[in-house]
């Protein structure tokens, strides 16, 4: 197998041809971004929330531990420095192409099934009862003993979109999609025992996880709703990765999909010229060995020039 150097396929030389490769995807994605803009604009299912059920629901109203804009930065701009830094170091635009692409899509398909279901579900956060009652004076329905919130519609319409964690979700995502791409850069399964390269591999799912804990902690969540953000975002992460890149226990597993079937179509393009000049050479001598030289053909009067013969031949290898 021919041996592609390092620097060869580099952002300058094939990034707009590999773009162009996967223009609809790109395309799909903007679709993606405009769906989950849309999701967060909807108001959500308002569940009904009786007067006996406050007692779950009226945890103190606190500040986020990690606020909503550091998500985006744990979820996508940690991981894109990280892919950076590999490309800079192979200069291999496939790998940091397919990285890119599958990292946004785990992170924007993780976004669009949580706030899904955030909005069909409507199960309120566990401070529910303040972003109600602000002013800590319950209202119900005299009938139905409903809430009657009092509060600003804005911190209603979020208390109602508890399930899934959309923080923890959008963390496993990217942290998890970034564990799996340093467990194949690292050859994390290459059956050598270095234990310290699982330290490499989980400290991005630690940190995904205290995202999560600090949900729970800051009583935005309930721990069923951290749960299953954590395990939407893992599951996607996975399928987005095996989509652009071998499993990491793979004996390829350090390079995606694209970069091998690169080198596999350049192969296949060598032999093919090569047994082609062979094909070629080994006719051209077969036919010097079967036709006469004119000069020495006289006897028997038979006489056959070859000179159309090879015209033809340097013809072909011209064309």
């Amino acid at each position: 197998m021919p041996e592609i150097q390092l620097g060869t396929h580099t952002v300058r030389s094939h990034g707009v041809k590999v773009a162009r490769t996967h223009m609809h995807d790109w395309l799909i994605f903007l679709l993606l971004v405009v769906i989950e803009i849309v999701l967060n604009v909807i108001e959500p299912f308002h569940r009904f929330v009786g007067k006996d059920m406050m007692t779950d629901l009226s945890y103190p109203l606190k500040s986020n531990t990690v606020p909503f804009w550091a998500v985006p930065i744990v979820a996508v701009l940690l991981p894109l420095a990280v892919i950076s830094v590999y490309y800079f170091i192979r200069r291999d635009v496939y790998d940091l192409h397919h990285a890119i692409l599958g990292l946004l899509y785990s992170v924007l398909i993780t976004g669009v099934i949580t706030d899904a279901i955030k909005d069909a579900v409507g199960r309120p956060r566990p401070d529910f009862f303040w972003r109600c009652f602000p002013d800590g004076k319950g209202k119900f329905d005299p009938i139905t003993t409903d809430v009657m919130c009092t509060g600003l519609k804005s911190v209603i319409k979020e208390g109602h979109k508890s399930f899934p964690s959309g923080h923890t979700s959008w963390s496993f995502a990217g942290l998890g999609f970034l564990a799996l791409y340093l467990s194949g850069k690292v050859r994390v399964f290459d059956q050598k025992g270095h234990v310290a390269k699982l330290c490499i591999v989980f400290f991005p799912l630690l940190f995904a996880a205290l995202v999560g804990i600090s949900r729970v902690d800051d009583y935005w969540h309930h721990w069923q709703d951290v749960f299953a953000g954590g395990l939407i975002g893992l599951v996607v992460a996975s399928f987005c990765y095996l989509q652009f890149f071998p499993p990491p226990y793979d004996i390829d597993g350090w390079g995606p999909h694209a970069y091998f079937q690169m080198l596999a179509e350049s192969r296949s393009g060598a032999q093919s010229t090569s047994n082609t000049s062979t094909a070629l050479i080994v006719r051209q001598s077969e036919l010097e060995n079967v036709f006469i030289d004119p000069q020495h053909s006289n006897e028997g009067g038979f006489v056959r020039d070859s000179t159309p013969i090879f015209e033809g031949m340097d013809s072909q290898r011209r064309h």
